[in-house]
Protein backbone atom coordinates (compact mmCIF):
# COMPACT_ATOMS: atom_id res chain seq x y z
CA UNK A 1 0.00 0.00 0.00
CA UNK A 2 1.35 3.41 -0.99
CA UNK A 3 1.79 5.96 1.77
CA UNK A 4 1.72 9.74 1.98
CA UNK A 5 5.04 11.29 2.97
CA UNK A 6 4.73 14.42 5.11
CA UNK A 7 8.08 16.12 5.69
CA UNK A 8 7.87 18.59 8.58
CA UNK A 9 9.17 22.10 8.07
CA UNK A 10 11.91 23.69 10.16
CA UNK A 11 12.02 27.03 11.96
CA UNK A 12 15.31 28.40 10.64
CA UNK A 13 16.00 31.17 13.15
CA UNK A 14 14.94 29.09 16.18
CA UNK A 15 16.89 26.11 14.85
CA UNK A 16 20.05 28.21 14.56
CA UNK A 17 19.57 29.74 18.01
CA UNK A 18 19.19 26.30 19.63
CA UNK A 19 22.31 25.08 17.83
CA UNK A 20 24.25 28.01 19.31
CA UNK A 21 23.06 26.92 22.80
CA UNK A 22 23.54 23.16 22.51
CA UNK A 23 26.23 22.72 19.83
CA UNK A 24 24.74 19.40 18.74
CA UNK A 25 23.77 18.16 15.27
CA UNK A 26 21.75 20.84 13.41
CA UNK A 27 19.16 18.32 12.20
CA UNK A 28 18.48 17.25 15.79
CA UNK A 29 18.15 20.93 16.80
CA UNK A 30 15.51 21.31 14.10
CA UNK A 31 13.60 18.28 15.45
CA UNK A 32 13.78 19.54 19.03
CA UNK A 33 12.38 22.93 17.98
CA UNK A 34 9.56 21.16 16.13
CA UNK A 35 8.69 19.55 19.48
CA UNK A 36 8.64 22.83 21.39
CA UNK A 37 12.11 22.42 22.88
CA UNK A 38 13.55 25.68 21.63
CA UNK A 39 15.97 26.94 24.30
CA UNK A 40 18.63 25.69 26.69
CA UNK A 41 16.39 25.41 29.77
CA UNK A 42 13.70 23.42 27.93
CA UNK A 43 16.42 21.18 26.49
CA UNK A 44 17.85 20.58 29.95
CA UNK A 45 14.40 19.64 31.29
CA UNK A 46 13.84 17.37 28.28
CA UNK A 47 17.13 15.48 28.36
CA UNK A 48 17.38 15.33 32.17
CA UNK A 49 13.80 14.93 33.49
CA UNK A 50 13.61 15.58 37.25
CA UNK A 51 11.02 14.19 39.67
CA UNK A 52 11.22 17.46 41.58
CA UNK A 53 9.59 19.13 38.55
CA UNK A 54 6.34 17.18 39.05
CA UNK A 55 3.42 19.48 39.87
CA UNK A 56 1.98 19.83 43.37
CA UNK A 57 -0.85 17.24 43.55
CA UNK A 58 -3.02 19.67 45.52
CA UNK A 59 -3.36 21.79 42.37
CA UNK A 60 -5.80 19.14 41.15
CA UNK A 61 -9.47 19.91 41.74
CA UNK A 62 -10.94 17.95 44.69
CA UNK A 63 -7.54 16.65 45.86
CA UNK A 64 -8.01 18.18 49.31
CA UNK A 65 -11.47 16.56 49.55
CA UNK A 66 -10.09 13.17 48.52
CA UNK A 67 -7.26 13.29 51.07
CA UNK A 68 -9.63 14.47 53.82
CA UNK A 69 -12.10 11.63 53.11
CA UNK A 70 -9.37 8.97 53.16
CA UNK A 71 -7.96 10.46 56.37
CA UNK A 72 -11.43 10.24 57.97
CA UNK A 73 -11.79 6.62 56.82
CA UNK A 74 -8.50 5.74 58.45
CA UNK A 75 -9.36 7.61 61.67
CA UNK A 76 -12.72 5.78 61.90
CA UNK A 77 -11.36 2.35 60.89
CA UNK A 78 -13.57 2.21 57.81
CA UNK A 79 -13.07 -0.47 55.17
CA UNK A 80 -11.66 0.85 51.87
CA UNK A 81 -12.08 -0.91 48.53
CA UNK A 82 -9.71 -0.13 45.66
CA UNK A 83 -11.59 -0.58 42.36
CA UNK A 84 -9.97 -0.54 38.91
CA UNK A 85 -10.37 -1.51 35.29
CA UNK A 86 -9.11 -4.82 33.88
CA UNK A 87 -6.47 -3.42 31.51
CA UNK A 88 -2.83 -2.45 32.17
CA UNK A 89 -3.69 1.09 33.29
CA UNK A 90 -6.38 -0.17 35.68
CA UNK A 91 -4.46 -3.07 37.21
CA UNK A 92 -1.26 -1.08 37.75
CA UNK A 93 -3.33 1.73 39.29
CA UNK A 94 -4.97 -0.66 41.72
CA UNK A 95 -1.65 -2.31 42.62
CA UNK A 96 -0.04 1.06 43.45
CA UNK A 97 -2.99 2.41 45.43
CA UNK A 98 -3.62 -0.85 47.29
CA UNK A 99 -0.01 -1.05 48.48
CA UNK A 100 0.02 2.58 49.55
CA UNK A 101 -3.31 2.49 51.42
CA UNK A 102 -2.10 -0.66 53.20
CA UNK A 103 0.93 1.38 54.30
CA UNK A 104 -1.21 4.07 56.00
CA UNK A 105 -4.21 1.92 57.02
CA UNK A 106 -4.78 -1.50 58.57
CA UNK A 107 -4.26 -4.00 55.69
CA UNK A 108 -7.14 -6.15 56.97
CA UNK A 109 -9.45 -3.17 56.27
CA UNK A 110 -8.30 -2.81 52.65
CA UNK A 111 -9.13 -4.91 49.58
CA UNK A 112 -9.21 -4.51 45.81
CA UNK A 113 -11.73 -5.37 43.12
CA UNK A 114 -11.30 -5.82 39.36
CA UNK A 115 -14.53 -6.33 37.35
CA UNK A 116 -14.67 -9.39 35.10
CA UNK A 117 -14.55 -8.28 31.48
CA UNK A 118 -17.38 -10.56 30.31
CA UNK A 119 -19.62 -10.89 33.35
CA UNK A 120 -19.48 -7.21 34.38
CA UNK A 121 -18.02 -5.19 31.52
CA UNK A 122 -15.93 -2.05 31.61
CA UNK A 123 -15.74 0.30 34.60
CA UNK A 124 -17.75 0.51 37.80
CA UNK A 125 -20.11 -2.47 38.02
CA UNK A 126 -23.23 -3.22 40.03
CA UNK A 127 -21.63 -6.51 41.08
CA UNK A 128 -18.63 -4.60 42.43
CA UNK A 129 -20.83 -2.28 44.48
CA UNK A 130 -22.84 -5.24 45.77
CA UNK A 131 -19.55 -6.86 46.81
CA UNK A 132 -18.61 -3.69 48.68
CA UNK A 133 -22.01 -3.48 50.40
CA UNK A 134 -22.00 -7.17 51.41
CA UNK A 135 -18.52 -6.85 52.88
CA UNK A 136 -19.16 -3.56 54.74
CA UNK A 137 -16.91 -1.27 52.70
CA UNK A 138 -17.87 2.37 53.14
CA UNK A 139 -15.37 3.98 50.77
CA UNK A 140 -14.47 3.00 47.20
CA UNK A 141 -11.49 4.55 45.42
CA UNK A 142 -11.99 3.94 41.69
CA UNK A 143 -9.04 4.14 39.30
CA UNK A 144 -9.04 4.51 35.50
CA UNK A 145 -12.84 4.44 35.52
CA UNK A 146 -15.91 6.00 37.13
CA UNK A 147 -16.15 9.42 35.48
CA UNK A 148 -19.33 8.39 33.61
CA UNK A 149 -20.82 6.12 36.31
CA UNK A 150 -23.48 8.58 37.46
CA UNK A 151 -26.18 5.99 38.23
CA UNK A 152 -23.86 3.45 39.85
CA UNK A 153 -22.27 6.01 42.17
CA UNK A 154 -25.82 6.96 43.23
CA UNK A 155 -26.61 3.26 43.70
CA UNK A 156 -23.59 2.91 46.01
CA UNK A 157 -24.83 5.86 48.02
CA UNK A 158 -27.96 3.84 48.91
CA UNK A 159 -25.65 1.53 50.88
CA UNK A 160 -23.82 4.41 52.52
CA UNK A 161 -20.78 3.90 50.28
CA UNK A 162 -18.79 6.98 49.25
CA UNK A 163 -16.75 7.22 46.05
CA UNK A 164 -13.44 8.90 45.25
CA UNK A 165 -13.03 8.78 41.47
CA UNK A 166 -9.56 8.89 39.88
CA UNK A 167 -10.01 8.95 36.11
CA UNK A 168 -8.52 10.48 32.97
CA UNK A 169 -11.28 9.89 30.42
CA UNK A 170 -13.33 12.77 29.06
CA UNK A 171 -16.27 13.51 31.40
CA UNK A 172 -19.86 14.02 30.33
CA UNK A 173 -21.79 17.18 31.22
CA UNK A 174 -23.30 15.48 34.28
CA UNK A 175 -20.72 14.20 36.76
CA UNK A 176 -21.21 11.44 39.36
CA UNK A 177 -22.03 12.62 42.88
CA UNK A 178 -18.79 11.39 44.36
CA UNK A 179 -17.07 12.80 47.45
CA UNK A 180 -14.17 13.78 45.20
CA UNK A 181 -13.42 13.52 41.48
CA UNK A 182 -9.77 13.62 40.45
CA UNK A 183 -9.59 14.15 36.70
CA UNK A 184 -7.52 16.90 35.08
CA UNK A 185 -9.93 16.95 32.13
CA UNK A 186 -12.97 17.90 34.23
CA UNK A 187 -14.29 21.49 34.10
CA UNK A 188 -12.68 23.99 36.47
CA UNK A 189 -9.68 21.77 37.17
CA UNK A 190 -6.61 23.99 37.00
CA UNK A 191 -4.09 21.17 37.16
CA UNK A 192 -1.35 22.18 34.67
CA UNK A 193 -0.93 18.78 32.95
CA UNK A 194 -4.05 17.29 31.37
CA UNK A 195 -2.71 14.09 29.79
CA UNK A 196 -2.06 11.77 32.74
CA UNK A 197 -3.16 8.15 32.41
CA UNK A 198 -5.36 6.58 35.10
CA UNK A 199 -2.34 5.28 37.00
CA UNK A 200 -0.82 8.75 36.79
CA UNK A 201 -3.90 10.31 38.41
CA UNK A 202 -3.78 7.66 41.13
CA UNK A 203 -0.09 8.38 41.64
CA UNK A 204 -0.91 12.06 42.24
CA UNK A 205 -3.37 11.02 44.96
CA UNK A 206 -0.67 8.82 46.50
CA UNK A 207 1.73 11.78 46.41
CA UNK A 208 -0.81 13.99 48.18
CA UNK A 209 -1.52 11.35 50.82
CA UNK A 210 2.22 10.88 51.38
CA UNK A 211 2.51 14.59 52.14
CA UNK A 212 -0.41 14.43 54.58
CA UNK A 213 0.86 11.29 56.35
CA UNK A 214 4.57 12.08 56.26
CA UNK A 215 5.52 9.08 54.11
CA UNK A 216 8.99 9.36 52.58
CA UNK A 217 8.98 9.65 48.79
CA UNK A 218 11.38 6.70 48.51
CA UNK A 219 8.44 4.42 49.39
CA UNK A 220 6.05 5.48 46.64
CA UNK A 221 8.78 6.11 44.05
CA UNK A 222 9.09 2.31 44.11
CA UNK A 223 5.80 2.26 42.17
CA UNK A 224 7.29 4.13 39.20
CA UNK A 225 7.94 0.92 37.25
CA UNK A 226 4.18 0.28 37.32
CA UNK A 227 3.38 3.91 36.45
CA UNK A 228 5.73 3.75 33.44
CA UNK A 229 4.12 0.49 32.33
CA UNK A 230 0.69 2.15 32.42
CA UNK A 231 1.91 5.24 30.53
CA UNK A 232 3.43 3.04 27.83
CA UNK A 233 0.43 0.73 27.50
CA UNK A 234 -2.20 3.49 27.47
CA UNK A 235 -0.32 5.38 24.72
CA UNK A 236 -0.76 8.78 26.36
CA UNK A 237 1.40 11.71 25.16
CA UNK A 238 5.04 11.22 26.16
CA UNK A 239 5.45 14.83 27.23
CA UNK A 240 5.35 16.84 30.46
CA UNK A 241 4.74 14.80 33.60
CA UNK A 242 4.26 11.59 31.61
CA UNK A 243 7.80 11.91 30.28
CA UNK A 244 9.23 12.54 33.76
CA UNK A 245 7.36 9.59 35.26
CA UNK A 246 8.13 7.26 32.34
CA UNK A 247 11.82 8.26 32.27
CA UNK A 248 12.34 7.42 35.94
CA UNK A 249 9.99 4.44 35.74
CA UNK A 250 12.12 2.94 32.96
CA UNK A 251 15.21 3.40 35.14
CA UNK A 252 13.37 1.49 37.87
CA UNK A 253 12.38 -1.26 35.43
CA UNK A 254 16.00 -1.67 34.34
CA UNK A 255 17.65 -1.33 37.76
CA UNK A 256 15.26 -2.40 40.51
CA UNK A 257 11.87 -3.59 39.24
CA UNK A 258 9.14 -5.05 41.40
CA UNK A 259 8.95 -8.83 41.59
CA UNK A 260 6.02 -8.81 39.16
CA UNK A 261 7.75 -6.79 36.44
CA UNK A 262 10.96 -8.77 36.99
CA UNK A 263 9.07 -12.06 36.47
CA UNK A 264 7.42 -10.81 33.26
CA UNK A 265 10.82 -9.73 31.92
CA UNK A 266 12.26 -13.15 32.78
CA UNK A 267 9.48 -15.02 30.97
CA UNK A 268 9.63 -12.73 27.93
CA UNK A 269 13.27 -13.65 27.35
CA UNK A 270 14.41 -10.04 26.94
CA UNK A 271 18.14 -9.62 27.51
CA UNK A 272 19.85 -6.32 28.24
CA UNK A 273 18.31 -2.91 28.75
CA UNK A 274 14.56 -2.55 28.18
CA UNK A 275 13.08 0.35 26.23
CA UNK A 276 9.54 1.72 26.33
CA UNK A 277 8.94 -0.27 23.11
CA UNK A 278 9.67 -3.50 25.00
CA UNK A 279 7.10 -2.48 27.60
CA UNK A 280 4.47 -1.74 24.93
CA UNK A 281 4.96 -4.89 22.88
CA UNK A 282 6.22 -7.44 25.42
CA UNK A 283 5.19 -6.54 28.98
CA UNK A 284 1.81 -4.85 28.37
CA UNK A 285 0.27 -7.63 26.21
CA UNK A 286 0.94 -10.19 28.93
CA UNK A 287 -0.81 -8.02 31.52
CA UNK A 288 -3.74 -7.26 29.21
CA UNK A 289 -4.09 -10.95 28.37
CA UNK A 290 -5.23 -11.70 31.91
CA UNK A 291 -8.40 -9.65 31.40
CA UNK A 292 -8.86 -10.64 27.76
CA UNK A 293 -8.74 -14.39 28.32
CA UNK A 294 -9.65 -14.86 32.00
CA UNK A 295 -9.68 -12.78 35.20
CA UNK A 296 -7.48 -9.67 35.51
CA UNK A 297 -7.38 -9.98 39.31
CA UNK A 298 -4.25 -12.09 38.98
CA UNK A 299 -2.45 -9.18 37.28
CA UNK A 300 -2.88 -7.14 40.47
CA UNK A 301 -1.82 -10.14 42.56
CA UNK A 302 1.33 -10.33 40.41
CA UNK A 303 2.18 -6.67 40.98
CA UNK A 304 1.68 -6.70 44.76
CA UNK A 305 3.31 -10.08 45.48
CA UNK A 306 6.34 -9.69 47.80
CA UNK A 307 7.57 -13.28 47.30
CA UNK A 308 9.62 -13.65 44.05
CA UNK A 309 8.69 -17.35 43.68
CA UNK A 310 4.95 -16.67 43.96
CA UNK A 311 5.28 -13.65 41.66
CA UNK A 312 6.81 -15.90 39.02
CA UNK A 313 3.82 -18.27 39.37
CA UNK A 314 1.40 -15.40 38.69
CA UNK A 315 3.59 -14.24 35.78
CA UNK A 316 3.43 -17.74 34.30
CA UNK A 317 -0.38 -17.55 34.43
CA UNK A 318 -0.31 -14.27 32.49
CA UNK A 319 2.25 -15.73 30.08
CA UNK A 320 -0.09 -18.66 29.45
CA UNK A 321 -3.07 -16.32 28.95
CA UNK A 322 -0.98 -14.37 26.44
CA UNK A 323 -0.18 -17.54 24.49
CA UNK A 324 -3.92 -18.30 24.32
CA UNK A 325 -4.57 -14.69 23.30
CA UNK A 326 -2.03 -14.88 20.46
CA UNK A 327 -3.54 -18.12 19.20
CA UNK A 328 -7.08 -16.68 19.24
CA UNK A 329 -5.91 -13.41 17.71
CA UNK A 330 -4.07 -15.20 14.90
CA UNK A 331 -6.90 -17.59 13.98
CA UNK A 332 -9.61 -14.91 14.10
CA UNK A 333 -7.54 -12.47 12.03
CA UNK A 334 -7.01 -15.22 9.46
CA UNK A 335 -10.74 -15.95 9.36
CA UNK A 336 -11.63 -12.28 9.07
CA UNK A 337 -9.17 -11.71 6.21
CA UNK A 338 -10.56 -14.75 4.39
CA UNK A 339 -14.11 -13.40 4.80
CA UNK A 340 -13.14 -10.08 3.27
CA UNK A 341 -11.15 -11.63 0.42
CA UNK A 342 -14.13 -13.84 -0.54
CA UNK A 343 -16.58 -10.92 -0.44
CA UNK A 344 -16.62 -9.05 -3.77
CA UNK A 345 -18.69 -6.28 -2.17
CA UNK A 346 -15.79 -5.51 0.18
CA UNK A 347 -13.74 -4.09 -2.69
CA UNK A 348 -14.12 -0.35 -2.97
CA UNK A 349 -15.76 0.12 0.41
CA UNK A 350 -14.64 2.89 2.75
CA UNK A 351 -15.23 0.80 5.89
CA UNK A 352 -14.97 -2.77 7.16
CA UNK A 353 -17.55 -4.61 9.30
CA UNK A 354 -17.04 -8.34 9.97
CA UNK A 355 -19.07 -10.63 12.24
CA UNK A 356 -18.78 -14.23 13.39
CA UNK A 357 -20.72 -15.62 16.33
CA UNK A 358 -17.91 -17.77 17.74
CA UNK A 359 -15.08 -15.21 17.81
CA UNK A 360 -13.50 -14.59 21.21
CA UNK A 361 -14.71 -11.30 22.64
CA UNK A 362 -11.37 -10.61 24.31
CA UNK A 363 -9.40 -10.22 21.09
CA UNK A 364 -11.82 -8.54 18.66
CA UNK A 365 -10.19 -5.17 19.38
CA UNK A 366 -6.77 -6.52 18.42
CA UNK A 367 -8.25 -8.08 15.26
CA UNK A 368 -9.87 -4.75 14.37
CA UNK A 369 -6.45 -3.10 14.66
CA UNK A 370 -4.88 -5.71 12.39
CA UNK A 371 -7.59 -5.32 9.74
CA UNK A 372 -7.19 -1.54 9.89
CA UNK A 373 -3.45 -1.95 9.27
CA UNK A 374 -4.17 -4.22 6.29
CA UNK A 375 -6.94 -2.27 4.54
CA UNK A 376 -6.53 1.14 6.19
CA UNK A 377 -10.18 2.02 6.65
CA UNK A 378 -12.45 2.36 9.72
CA UNK A 379 -13.10 -1.17 10.97
CA UNK A 380 -15.62 -2.92 13.24
CA UNK A 381 -15.22 -6.54 14.40
CA UNK A 382 -18.25 -8.17 16.03
CA UNK A 383 -19.02 -11.38 17.91
CA UNK A 384 -21.97 -12.91 19.80
CA UNK A 385 -22.27 -13.48 23.54
CA UNK A 386 -25.45 -14.38 25.44
CA UNK A 387 -27.68 -13.31 22.56
CA UNK A 388 -26.06 -9.87 22.19
CA UNK A 389 -23.67 -8.87 19.41
CA UNK A 390 -20.80 -6.78 20.68
CA UNK A 391 -17.46 -5.72 19.37
CA UNK A 392 -14.68 -3.21 18.93
CA UNK A 393 -13.96 -0.55 16.34
CA UNK A 394 -10.72 1.09 15.23
CA UNK A 395 -10.19 4.16 13.09
CA UNK A 396 -7.60 5.55 10.71
CA UNK A 397 -5.64 8.65 11.68
CA UNK A 398 -7.73 11.80 11.41
CA UNK A 399 -11.20 10.21 11.20
CA UNK A 400 -13.61 10.58 14.12
CA UNK A 401 -14.82 7.03 14.68
CA UNK A 402 -16.99 7.89 17.67
CA UNK A 403 -19.01 10.39 15.63
CA UNK A 404 -19.56 7.79 12.88
CA UNK A 405 -20.81 5.19 15.37
CA UNK A 406 -23.00 7.80 17.06
CA UNK A 407 -24.67 8.39 13.67
CA UNK A 408 -25.66 4.70 13.65
CA UNK A 409 -27.07 4.70 17.19
CA UNK A 410 -30.58 3.74 16.02
CA UNK A 411 -29.25 0.19 15.53
CA UNK A 412 -27.24 -0.01 18.76
CA UNK A 413 -27.95 -1.05 22.34
CA UNK A 414 -24.87 0.72 23.63
CA UNK A 415 -21.66 2.38 22.48
CA UNK A 416 -18.71 4.26 23.91
CA UNK A 417 -15.19 5.28 23.10
CA UNK A 418 -13.30 8.13 21.52
CA UNK A 419 -11.87 9.49 18.28
CA UNK A 420 -9.71 6.48 17.41
CA UNK A 421 -11.36 3.47 19.10
CA UNK A 422 -14.78 2.44 20.35
CA UNK A 423 -16.91 -0.42 21.66
CA UNK A 424 -20.50 -1.14 20.71
CA UNK A 425 -23.33 -3.65 21.09
CA UNK A 426 -26.53 -4.46 19.19
CA UNK A 427 -29.15 -7.15 18.58
CA UNK A 428 -28.19 -9.83 16.02
CA UNK A 429 -30.95 -8.78 13.63
CA UNK A 430 -29.42 -5.29 13.36
CA UNK A 431 -25.93 -6.29 12.24
CA UNK A 432 -26.58 -5.95 8.50
CA UNK A 433 -28.46 -2.66 8.87
CA UNK A 434 -25.68 -1.29 11.08
CA UNK A 435 -22.99 -2.35 8.59
CA UNK A 436 -24.84 -0.64 5.73
CA UNK A 437 -25.42 2.56 7.71
CA UNK A 438 -21.82 2.64 8.97
CA UNK A 439 -20.51 2.35 5.40
CA UNK A 440 -22.92 5.09 4.30
CA UNK A 441 -21.77 7.43 7.09
CA UNK A 442 -18.05 6.75 6.58
CA UNK A 443 -18.29 7.10 2.77
CA UNK A 444 -20.08 10.44 3.15
CA UNK A 445 -17.68 11.93 5.70
CA UNK A 446 -14.18 10.53 5.16
CA UNK A 447 -11.83 12.23 2.70
CA UNK A 448 -9.79 10.15 0.28
CA UNK A 449 -6.47 11.30 1.71
CA UNK A 450 -7.41 9.80 5.11
CA UNK A 451 -7.62 6.38 3.43
CA UNK A 452 -3.91 6.55 2.58
CA UNK A 453 -1.52 5.99 5.53
CA UNK A 454 0.65 8.99 6.33
CA UNK A 455 4.29 8.86 7.36
CA UNK A 456 5.39 11.89 9.38
CA UNK A 457 9.04 12.59 8.50
CA UNK A 458 10.92 14.82 10.91
CA UNK A 459 13.70 15.88 8.60
CA UNK A 460 15.88 15.14 5.57
CA UNK A 461 19.35 14.00 6.55
CA UNK A 462 22.52 13.04 4.71
CA UNK A 463 24.32 9.75 5.25
CA UNK A 464 27.42 11.67 6.29
CA UNK A 465 25.51 12.93 9.37
CA UNK A 466 24.64 9.42 10.57
CA UNK A 467 27.25 8.92 13.28
CA UNK A 468 27.39 7.17 16.62
CA UNK A 469 27.36 10.51 18.54
CA UNK A 470 24.14 11.43 16.69
CA UNK A 471 22.64 8.05 17.59
CA UNK A 472 23.66 8.45 21.24
CA UNK A 473 21.79 11.78 21.44
CA UNK A 474 18.72 10.18 19.82
CA UNK A 475 18.83 7.50 22.54
CA UNK A 476 18.81 10.29 25.15
CA UNK A 477 15.49 11.48 23.65
CA UNK A 478 13.82 8.34 25.00
CA UNK A 479 11.30 7.35 26.22
CA UNK A 480 9.48 7.72 22.91
CA UNK A 481 5.73 7.93 22.45
CA UNK A 482 3.00 10.25 21.10
CA UNK A 483 4.31 13.81 21.10
CA UNK A 484 7.89 12.55 21.20
CA UNK A 485 8.22 9.81 18.62
CA UNK A 486 11.54 8.31 17.57
CA UNK A 487 12.94 10.67 14.89
CA UNK A 488 12.08 9.63 11.34
CA UNK A 489 14.48 10.72 8.58
CA UNK A 490 14.51 10.80 4.80
CA UNK A 491 17.69 10.33 2.73
CA UNK A 492 17.47 11.09 -0.99
CA UNK A 493 19.28 10.13 -4.18
CA UNK A 494 20.51 6.79 -2.88
CA UNK A 495 22.00 4.16 -5.15
CA UNK A 496 21.79 0.42 -4.60
CA UNK A 497 25.26 -1.10 -4.32
CA UNK A 498 24.16 -4.38 -5.86
CA UNK A 499 24.35 -6.17 -2.51
CA UNK A 500 20.76 -5.55 -1.40
CA UNK A 501 18.69 -8.73 -1.27
CA UNK A 502 15.38 -10.25 -0.22
CA UNK A 503 15.52 -12.06 3.12
CA UNK A 504 13.13 -14.90 4.05
CA UNK A 505 10.92 -13.97 1.06
CA UNK A 506 9.39 -11.07 3.01
CA UNK A 507 12.04 -8.54 3.97
CA UNK A 508 14.73 -6.49 2.25
CA UNK A 509 18.30 -6.20 3.46
CA UNK A 510 19.39 -2.84 2.09
CA UNK A 511 22.94 -1.98 1.14
CA UNK A 512 22.76 1.51 -0.35
CA UNK A 513 25.06 4.50 -0.73
CA UNK A 514 24.81 8.26 -0.94
CA UNK A 515 27.87 9.78 -2.59
CA UNK A 516 30.73 7.85 -0.93
CA UNK A 517 28.91 6.86 2.27
CA UNK A 518 27.36 3.38 2.43
CA UNK A 519 24.80 2.04 4.91
CA UNK A 520 23.05 -1.25 5.47
CA UNK A 521 19.47 -1.52 6.70
CA UNK A 522 16.48 -3.77 7.09
CA UNK A 523 12.99 -3.20 5.69
CA UNK A 524 10.46 -5.60 7.18
CA UNK A 525 7.67 -6.88 4.89
CA UNK A 526 8.95 -4.74 2.02
CA UNK A 527 9.91 -7.47 -0.48
CA UNK A 528 7.24 -6.24 -2.91
CA UNK A 529 9.28 -3.02 -3.36
CA UNK A 530 12.56 -4.75 -4.20
CA UNK A 531 12.05 -3.96 -7.89
CA UNK A 532 12.76 -0.29 -7.09
CA UNK A 533 16.30 -1.24 -6.08
CA UNK A 534 16.69 -3.58 -9.06
CA UNK A 535 15.85 -0.69 -11.39
CA UNK A 536 19.25 0.87 -10.53
CA UNK A 537 17.50 4.25 -10.46
CA UNK A 538 18.11 6.66 -7.53
CA UNK A 539 15.74 6.11 -4.62
CA UNK A 540 14.60 8.01 -1.50
CA UNK A 541 14.33 6.06 1.75
CA UNK A 542 12.42 6.89 4.94
CA UNK A 543 13.95 5.34 8.04
CA UNK A 544 14.77 5.47 11.72
CA UNK A 545 18.29 4.93 12.99
CA UNK A 546 19.11 1.73 14.85
CA UNK A 547 22.18 -0.18 15.97
CA UNK A 548 23.21 -3.66 14.97
CA UNK A 549 25.41 -5.83 17.18
CA UNK A 550 27.17 -8.66 15.34
CA UNK A 551 30.12 -10.69 16.62
CA UNK A 552 30.65 -8.18 19.39
CA UNK A 553 30.86 -5.24 16.97
CA UNK A 554 28.27 -2.44 17.10
CA UNK A 555 27.38 -0.56 13.92
CA UNK A 556 24.59 1.77 12.89
CA UNK A 557 21.91 0.52 10.53
CA UNK A 558 18.76 1.89 8.92
CA UNK A 559 15.36 0.58 9.94
CA UNK A 560 13.58 1.31 6.67
CA UNK A 561 9.94 2.39 6.74
CA UNK A 562 9.31 3.15 3.05
CA UNK A 563 11.03 3.61 -0.30
CA UNK A 564 10.24 5.32 -3.59
CA UNK A 565 12.05 6.42 -6.72
CA UNK A 566 13.70 9.84 -6.48
CA UNK A 567 11.61 12.45 -8.28
CA UNK A 568 13.25 13.80 -11.45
Amino acid sequence: MDKRWNILAGHNEKDKALYQSLKINTTLCKILVQRGIDDFEKSKAFFRPQLKDLHDPFLMKDMEKAVDRITTAIDLNEKILIFGDYDVDGTTSVACMYQFICKIHSPNLVDFYIPHRYREGYGISKAGIDFAATNNFSLIISLDCGIKSVDLVSYAKEFGIDFIICDHHLPDIILPKAVAILNPKQPECNYPFKDLCGCGVGFKLITALAKRFGINESFYFNFLDLVATAIAADIVPMIGENRILAYHGMQQINNNPSNGIKSLIQLSGIKGKLTITNVVFVIAPRVNAAGRMDDAKKAVQLFIEPDPTKALEFAEMLHSDNSDRKEADSSITEEALALLEKDPQSIGKKSTVVFKEHWHKGVVGIVASRLTEKYYRPTVVLTLNDGIVSGSARSVVGFNLYEAIYSCKEYLLGYGGHFAAAGLSMLPENVEAFANKFEEVVAATITNDLLIPEIIIDSPISFSELTMPLYNIICQMEPFGPGNMRPVFIATNLIDTGYSKIVKELHIRFVVKQNDTRFTGIGFNMADKFHLLESKEPVDIVFTLDENIWNGETTLQLKVIDIRLTSP
